[in-house]
């Protein structure tokens, strides 16, 4: 029974990730699994895999888009925390999230009031300061189009230093089900930027790859 899995959102995400990472570490240890995209499948997906096969630990990988110049384009990077933007109420300028609203994500039993889920989850980073550590991760339920949309997002979470549809999602399925998620992205591009010609997808899942490897051996 494999040990760890790996969630990753797209097939062709897995197909790159696979390549690189069961070359390297003993596929019975490891389950590489898609967890579908967005927000909601995601969630959904982490939940059932964690319930099904029991795993020791799990990480979340795939591509992200960097809201900041601080993370580099075709580089990888571990979060220590992720927020969500998009669950709540409004749009544009007038968007409060649930948290804002007074609303947690989870406060049904049998978790105490003081371990409400709000609309930040920290993460599971182990005992070692992993490097580089990029902080806090912004789960969004559509990407960004415009630098207007960057320019929202970090209005209401200014830590945060990239954007995904899936962390969150997988990170509160982990906390219902007593496993803490792990999440390493790779940067495959400038968040706002649609051109995918800038992107760096390959580089980026490689990077990722490289780095769950490395906490693997």
């Amino acid at each position: 029974m494999p040990t760890t899995t790996i969630l990753i959102p797209t097939p062709f995400e897995l197909a790159i990730l696979r390549g690189a990472i069961e070359s390297r570490i003993d596929p019975s240890l490891v389950s590489l699994e898609c967890c579908g995209f967005g927000v909601i499948a995601s969630a959904a997906r982490a939940a059932q895999l964690i319930s099904l096969g029991n795993p020791d630990r799990v990480v979340l990988t795939g591509i992200a888009g960097t809201l900041n110049s601080r993370l580099h384009i075709g580089q990888a990077y571990w979060f220590s925390e992720v927020a969500v933007f998009g669950i709540g109420a409004g749009s544009g300028a007038q968007f409060l999230t649930a948290g804002e609203m007074g609303w947690p994500h989870w406060d049904a039993p049998p978790r105490p009031d003081d371990d409400r889920i709000g609309d930040v989850i920290p993460l599971q980073t182990g005992d070692d300061p992993r490097e580089p550590n990029a902080g806090a991760l912004l789960t969004v339920c559509a990407a960004s189009a415009h630098q207007s949309d960057v320019d929202l997002r970090l209005e209401k979470f200014p830590l945060a230093a990239a954007e995904d549809m899936e962390g969150f999602g997988a990170a509160l399925a982990g906390q219902l089900c007593g496993v803490p998620i792990e999440i390493v992205r790779g940067i495959s591009n400038n968040a706002g930027d649609r051109n995918k010609e800038n992107w760096k997808i390959a580089e980026a899942l490689t990077a990722a790859a490289e780095l769950i490897v490395e906490s693997l051996i």
